[in-house]
């Protein structure tokens, strides 16, 4: 039977949020302390449950990133991996080139925009760059410029296992593998016929 490896992406192969990292690898440091300052009332209505994840997650990223070009951008994402691969828990990165050396799929399900994600596993992949699936959340463009909404839902909880069903729908044929480390994750490790929490600590 197939097999399907899902690998959360923040804290569970890398060892921090990498949404501020990239914000501040972006903008430098002075930017990023202002921007939270601002948007810390958000933040912390949102940690205490009482404002969505996604709209507190939609109005930073809109902060610091609305107005770029898709194209700066994707440069940016890729300095910022090219740069910060000592984020990338070795455990973690030999889990993910071993499930590849068996022929296994490996599946990267992330809150964290799609556009930095990717780029970290490119050089692991081998000869095959592509062979690491990033399901990510998506940034929304017009006329090439971003305009700091995201399209769809942003990729956490529940939307993971949706992501997931969607691109791989014959659920009955494969085995799936899940790594998470958060309650972000917990649906999907529920979803998984192996679910493993926190375990390249």
């Amino acid at each position: 039977m197939r097999r399907i490896h899902a690998f959360d992406f923040d804290g569970t192969v890398t060892t921090c949020d990498t949404l501020l990292a990239f914000i501040r690898f972006a903008k430098g440091d002075r930017a990023f302390l202002a921007g939270f300052l601002r948007y810390s009332p958000w933040l912390v209505l949102m940690k205490l449950g009482l404002y969505p994840n996604w709209k507190a997650k939609q109005r930073v990223f809109a902060h610091f990133f609305k107005g770029w070009t898709l194209t700066g951008f994707d440069a940016c994402c890729r300095r910022f991996a090219a740069t910060h691969a000592a984020l990338l828990r070795p455990k973690a990165v030999e889990a993910i080139q071993a499930a590849l050396a068996k022929g296994d799929t490996v599946v990267v399900v992330s809150a964290s925009i799609d556009n930095w994600v990717a780029p970290f596993f490119r050089n692991l992949a081998g000869k095959n760059p592509m062979a690491v699936t990033v399901l990510g959340t998506r940034v929304e463009t017009d006329g090439g410029v971003l305009t700091g909404r995201f399209v769809g839902n942003n990729c956490y909880g529940e939307e993971k296992v949706r992501r997931l069903r969607e691109r791989f729908p014959d659920r009955g044929e494969y085995e799936l593998v899940a790594y998470g480390d958060s309650r972000g994750d917990k649906e999907l490790l529920a979803y998984a016929d192996k679910g493993y929490f926190r375990p390249f600590e």
